[in-house]
């Protein structure tokens, strides 16, 4: 299928990423890419910049080298209540966020934590995508996630450096695997994410294409075929 976008990528703004946002829109211009997602790590995260940071996008253009620009954060969930490193403040006043488990910010908890911190955080209504969920680390009920995202409408996110084998997020794949079978069967769509710490990584889905054939997912549940179906969903 045609990716045609990159909703979840990131700056130096993230402290353990590379590149700057002009470097990013403008690989994404030469992967032919319409849309691309800057989503800096919230300040919860070890070297990321402080709220500042967030407050400012409207200084950035919509439009940039021919490539709409959207932008976001990845909070960081912080508890098993579901809570995030930025306030409503914050978030009401850029175009969407991820929510994300990430280890520096929370313990591995139990399967019963890590859902009640995952739904608890996909009812909030500025969190338009759960970040990179299968993380074996993290135990998850999958069939209890789609419903979920099916009853929220928060999207789930297919994440390629998930699954990069020999990955951070070892493991993951049959998580994933699960996820795609089940959003399939309940006809629940998904959102596939470089998760892009270097602009040469921006619009690279190689596993997470691989992944959907695997499962035989269907192109019409997956979002990132259209800006309008992405952007349907962000302004939900």
């Amino acid at each position: 299928m045609k990716f045609v976008l990159d909703a979840h990528t990131h700056t130096i703004a993230s402290g353990h990423a590379y590149s700057t946002l002009l470097e990013n829109v403008n690989y994404a211009a030469e992967k032919g890419l319409e849309l691309i997602g800057i989503t800096d790590h919230a300040p919860a995260m070890e070297g990321s910049f402080g709220s500042a940071y967030f407050i400012n996008f409207g200084v950035i253009p919509r439009e940039i080298n021919g490539v709409k620009v959207r932008m976001g954060v990845e909070l960081n969930i912080i508890d098993y209540d579901g809570n995030v490193d930025l306030p409503d403040f914050y978030l009401e006043r850029m175009d969407y966020a991820i929510a994300s488990l990430h280890p520096p910010c929370i313990p591995f908890g139990t399967l019963e934590q890590n859902m009640n911190a995952i739904f608890k955080v996909m009812e909030n209504k500025y969190v338009k995508i759960l970040g990179h969920p299968g993380d074996p680390r993290y135990p998850i009920d999958c069939e209890a996630l789609v419903k979920k995202s099916a009853e929220t409408g928060t999207l789930i996110e297919i994440n390629n450096a998930s699954l990069v084998p020999n990955g951070f997020r070892g493991g993951s794949e049959k998580y994933i695997f699960d996820i795609l079978k089940l959003c399939k069967k309940m006809e629940v769509p998904v959102i596939a994410a470089s998760d892009a710490h270097f602009c040469t990584h921006i619009g690279d889905f190689t596993y997470v294409e691989k992944m959907f054939e695997q499962a035989e997912f269907p192109e019409e549940l997956v979002v990132n075929r259209s800006v309008e179906e992405f952007e349907k969903y962000i302004t939900k």
